[in-house]
């Protein structure tokens, strides 16, 4: 008999049976780990899908409010109610008669800075500086789209008198940038410093909302615990009414070097919006139904100089 030749006999013996069990075992726990590590990732990655959209217009449902700029204050009817001058510096858009002493009510049938002349809805941003001078800004375009992976057709309409703000005043730190961001022109996405912009796409402030909504309060004690983001394409428990997901552009004439910028109340980091709903509710509800919900898109904004796909240097 050949010493290294495997006979039939051989081949069915308990020690080379074991042998072969323990190798496939071995074998389907690799497999198993490998797809476990393959799911996990996905998960994760999709998990994470919730935020700003990094799309280009006119690919997923929405309707389009261009404003002008309407005026600066240092109200918030908001966050200070009824108490004129009590807060930082805010440039509005949209109604034209917000103050400290507004409210959804008495904002409905008052005159808009918006195109559409039946969003007498507030728009709010901190006002932005340069060498200590106010920069007026060139007017803010308002984004009204599903959520991230929502289904379109479950999107319900804001409540009259829904408030929402969206990024911290008093931030230290950076922020998400899914929520909060500097940009050049339409196309360019959120980053945490604001870039040096070409003079064909000047700096812009991006700030999107939350897309889910608590169901019964249009306000909170914080003013952000009736809100929440979507995350894959689904509301979290205790806020399971998908709206739409807002998104505030702010526009800038700033553009080159050599600008010493600073946001109400003193620190770039601080980037965020406010946003109360005075809108006609009736027209509000025909947009949702018929561009949202249907999945069409209902106006688009887009400079094509401005739709920035190029390195930036940054001013940090």
């Amino acid at each position: 008999m050949n010493p290294g030749v495997l006979t039939p006999a051989d081949s069915q013996s308990p020690r080379h049976l074991s042998a072969v069990a323990q190798c496939g075992l071995v074998i389907m726990c690799l497999l198993t780990a490998i797809a476990a590590i393959v799911a996990g990732r996905s998960q994760s990655a999709t998990a994470s899908v919730t935020g700003f959209q990094h799309i280009v217009q006119g690919t997923v449902p929405q309707f389009v409010v261009r404003c002008a700029f309407s005026h600066s204050a240092t109200d918030d009817p908001i966050v200070y109610p009824g108490d004129p001058g009590a807060s930082h510096r805010h440039d509005f858009f949209g109604n034209r008669t917000t103050d400290a002493f507004s409210t959804p009510d008495t904002m409905l049938n008052t005159d808009t800075s918006c195109q559409q002349a039946l969003d007498t809805a507030a728009y709010w941003a901190p006002t932005l500086f340069d060498h200590g001078v106010p920069v007026v800004p060139q007017g803010a375009d308002v984004y009204y789209r599903p959520g991230p992976q929502i289904d379109p057709a479950s999107v319900r309409p804001y409540p009259h008198g829904l408030v929402m703000i969206s990024g911290d005043a008093m931030a230290t730190e950076p922020q998400s940038t899914k929520f909060v961001g500097w940009a050049c022109g339409s196309g360019g996405d959120p980053q945490v410093d604001a870039p040096i912009c070409p003079p064909d796409a000047p700096l812009r402030l991006k700030v999107v909302f939350p897309d889910c909504w608590d169901g019964h309060s249009l306000d909170s004690a914080d003013h952000h615990s009736h809100m929440a983001a979507s995350v894959d394409g689904h509301c979290p428990a205790g806020h399971l009414v998908p709206v739409p997901q807002l998104q505030l552009t702010v526009r800038y004439p700033i553009h080159g070097d050599g600008h010493d910028l600073n946001l109400a109340p003193g620190s770039m980091l601080g980037g965020h919006a406010d946003f109360m709903n005075a809108w006609d509710q009736a027209e509000l509800a025909s947009q949702v139904k018929l561009c949202l919900n249907r999945a069409l898109v209902c106006g688009v904004i887009s400079n094509k100089a401005e739709d920035v796909n190029r390195p930036l240097p940054s001013r940090s």
